[in-house]
């Protein structure tokens, strides 16, 4: 299932990450494992925020893929399930109203 991944981190956590060297490491290696369809990065609320869309198959697949951003960078993060407009077409189509 597509599904959005956000994780934001606490400004004195990824400026630590950022000073000492391990922020890259620690979101290229995210990125290794979840090979998102898409990556954004900005700021949310005072947050150092990414977003990253990535196709989960299984609920299990999460524990490996997101705690090391916990670990790592006391990262809070959100899961949504979303689809793309051909998705959305489809899953509209079959709607009996």
């Amino acid at each position: 299932m597509r599904t959005l991944v956000k994780v934001r981190v606490p400004t004195q956590r990824g400026s630590k990450a950022i000073v000492d060297g391990t922020m890259p490491k620690i979101i290229g290696d995210f990125m290794e494992r979840a090979r998102p369809e898409v990556a954004y990065f900005g700021a949310e609320d005072g947050k150092r925020t990414a977003y990253f869309v990535i196709d989960a198959k299984q609920s299990s697949e999460m524990p490996p893929l997101l705690e090391p951003l916990f670990i790592a960078l006391d990262a809070e993060i959100e899961l949504a399930p979303v689809m793309n407009a051909d998705e959305l077409r489809t899953g509209l189509s079959q709607l009996k109203i």
